[in-house]
């Protein structure tokens, strides 16, 4: 009973969209007519409004964060259901139709809740790699695959699957940015 508790509560509070919400209470306007028509924060920045667009990056962090660590302290055996549930609902909202965002933020608020270290490890490789490049979804990519490499190669690959599991999921989300990264049609982000 408790699992089945834990996997709605994760769900719904992951399945807040936040960028959606945001838009629309004080830009009045709906995000999935902008740019990619995602409710992320990348998305969100497209809007030209940046604090709406660091708001929802924030608050789409913070929503995997609370539920993450509850379990965490209280359910540990069940922090990567609890993580897993999170992003699904992020990505898959029954709110909009299920059509949600793309789990980067979210994902960066479960890697810092399981271990700090992951959280910072995604960090600095997405900073780099859009350092260099100026492709959110291209740093977002590498990044999250860096964070089973590190697993792979500092931890004995202790826990790898769901990071695997993760990756493929956040690959899954991405693959229109990936035809239009092949096509060189893709376009860089502002962050600042």
């Amino acid at each position: 009973m408790e699992l089945l508790i834990i996997v709605l509560c994760s769900y719904t509070i992951g399945s807040i969209p936040f960028g959606y919400l945001l838009t629309k209470i004080f830009l009045k306007i709906d995000i999935r007519n902008i740019g990619s028509g995602n409710i992320g924060a990348t998305n969100a920045l497209r809007t030209g409004n940046k604090a709406v667009g660091y708001s929802t990056l924030i608050l789409d962090i913070v929503k995997a964060v609370l539920p993450v660590i509850f379990i965490k302290f209280y359910y540990n055996e069940f922090i990567y259901i609890c993580a897993l549930c999170v992003f699904i609902g992020h990505v898959f909202p029954l709110w909009l139709k299920f059509k949600g965002g793309k789990g980067v933020a979210t994902y960066v608020g479960i890697l810092f809740s399981i271990n700090i270290i992951f959280g910072f490890v995604f960090i600095f490789i997405w900073m780099i790699f859009f350092l260099i490049f100026k492709y959110s979804s291209l740093s977002s990519l590498i990044a999250s695959l860096s964070v089973p490499m590190y697993l792979l190669f500092f931890l004995n690959g202790q826990n790898i699957f769901f990071f695997l599991i993760m990756f493929v999921l956040i690959f899954f989300t991405h693959r229109e940015n990936i035809k239009r990264l092949i096509n060189k049609e893709e376009s860089k982000t502002k962050i600042y």
